[in-house]
């Protein structure tokens, strides 16, 4: 019981505190400590400041290489509401850090638009938040409204909207999905809805969560979406988050999937095709009084080719046939220059 101080002592003690004479003590001790240890430096040691109540798990590279992969989304969805919604949205990312489940719920607002995602491939949910400055705005704009003097109601959304609001957030887990497919091939659906965060426990309070925060902007208008990623969600694949490996992945597959998208796309594009088999003069009272079965003479010989536009352009010259008892063209030769048909198109027009 040495060690207990009596009340003279604590007296003492506080005394001593008021006027200062143990400031000057520990400014003495300082100066003596540093006379022992020298300013050398052999002995003077780094100190960083560590929380263990919120472990950083998560690498600076891959923070960076998290928020590169969201920026990307933010981009594909902001030019998908865009045209969705008839009016220019920017969505951007705002930050993006490391907290725990509990902080992360604590700071949102209640109520607000609050989606669990879930991906077949991954083991765990993700939790996608739209706040009400910019969901309310959207669902006025999605009903014919002009967001010019619009209230923004401190309630729970109504069924209507909630419909309104999951073609939103279909567009949303559309373009999750390709930007994670870099990483590995998910396909993210929302799997419920919650008004109230406070409700939602997909993981313990206490757990590592990757929180990307967006900002949204349609007109005067902002708010702000967050995607919470929890840590058992993205382990299976942090080995493929470091830098070196999802460098070289960009350089051998990225380029090589755009183009193949690409590819794919223009494909599958419709486009015109015309022939042009003869053109020739009549008088109009000749034209008025023509009948079935009259003919029409033209000044193109029947062995000359015919020239096939496509979308307006002159591309090749085909012969007239007959293919499984229908007309059709075969091609014999493209057009390379405009003066390969001088003399074609004097003789040749649509019928």
């Amino acid at each position: 019981m040495g060690d207990v101080l009596e009340q003279s002592e604590v007296d003492a003690l506080l005394a001593a505190v008021d006027t200062g004479s143990v400031a000057a003590t520990a400014g003495a001790d300082n100066a003596s400590a540093q006379q022992v240890f020298g300013t050398s430096g052999r002995t003077q040691l780094d100190v960083q400041v560590y929380d263990f109540k919120r472990p950083e798990r998560v690498s600076k590279d891959q923070m960076r290489e998290l928020e590169g992969l969201h920026e990307g989304f933010g981009r594909n969805f902001g030019a998908a509401l865009s045209g969705y919604l008839r009016t220019i949205i920017e969505v951007s990312v705002a930050h993006i850090e490391q907290l725990t489940y509990s902080e992360f719920i604590h700071s949102l607002p209640n109520p607000t638009c609050f989606n669990l995602l879930k991906a077949e491939q991954l083991d765990g949910q993700l939790c996608l938040e739209i706040s009400p400055l910019i969901i309310y705005p959207v669902i006025d704009r999605l009903l014919g409204g002009s967001n010019a003097d619009l209230f923004i109601p401190q309630r729970p959304l109504t069924q209507i909207e909630q419909r309104l609001v999951q073609r939103i957030t279909d567009r949303a887990t559309h373009f999750l999905s390709e930007a994670w497919s870099n990483l590995t091939p998910v396909t993210f659906s929302v799997q419920d809805f919650e008004s109230n965060p406070q409700l939602v426990q997909i993981v313990p309070p206490n757990e590592t969560v990757v929180v990307v925060g967006f900002e949204l902007k349609m007109g005067n208008r902002a708010g702000t979406m967050s995607l919470c990623i929890p840590y058992n969600v993205i382990e299976p694949i942090m080995g493929v988050l470091a830098a070196q490996n999802w460098f070289s992945y960009q350089r051998k597959g990225g380029q090589e999937d755009h183009l193949r998208k690409l590819t794919r796309n223009v494909n599958s594009a419709p486009v015109e095709m015309r022939a042009f088999l003869a053109q020739t003069t009549i008088r109009m009272d000749d034209l008025i009084s023509l009948q079935v079965g009259d003919l029409i003479t033209t000044d193109k010989a029947s062995g000359r080719d015919s020239l096939i536009q496509i979308e307006g352009r002159n591309k090749f010259f085909a012969q007239i046939g007959q293919f499984r008892g229908k007309r059709a063209l075969r091609i014999t030769r493209k057009c390379q220059q405009s003066n390969d048909l001088g003399s074609t198109e004097k003789t040749e027009a649509a019928v």
